[in-house]
């Protein structure tokens, strides 16, 4: 990964990039599961991050190694935050295009062709009914 020096500077950027404050994360150490031997059984290398405000959690241990686990809980928290942010933009986006379409007009050919479908459907129908 990264020395925790470039570590603390990389999060430190994201987070201002993101307005984020570094008081809104809780993490929490727990012990890891899995393979690892006596390691794992005997260091709390489990990583657990939340971001309060939003809820969103993260929780790793995919290294036997805290620190590592630490800088990858950083990273995917920071980045689903992020996705969860372009996600709620692009909904709204698509919200206003949608109200946008909803209070348009429909073009003229668009409404002729309606009504012509209707015209022959009507036929259709007044043909069915009649007695042979």
């Amino acid at each position: 990964m990264h020395s925790p020096s470039t570590f603390s500077a990389r999060r430190a950027a994201r987070l201002a990039q993101l307005r984020l404050s570094l008081a809104d994360f809780e993490e929490k150490f727990a012990r890891s599961s899995g393979p690892g031997g006596q390691h794992v059984n005997k260091v709390s290398t489990a990583v657990t991050l939340r971001h309060a405000p939003t809820g969103v959690a993260v929780t790793v241990q995919d290294t036997r190694s805290q620190s590592m686990n630490r800088q990858l809980a950083w990273d995917r928290l920071l980045d689903a935050i992020e996705e969860a942010r372009r996600a709620a933009r692009a909904a709204e986006r698509a919200e206003v295009a949608k109200k946008r379409r909803q209070n348009s007009k429909r073009p003229r050919g668009v409404k002729e062709r309606i009504l012509q479908n209707k015209k022959k459907r009507s036929q259709v129908k007044k043909l069915r009914s009649k007695d042979w």
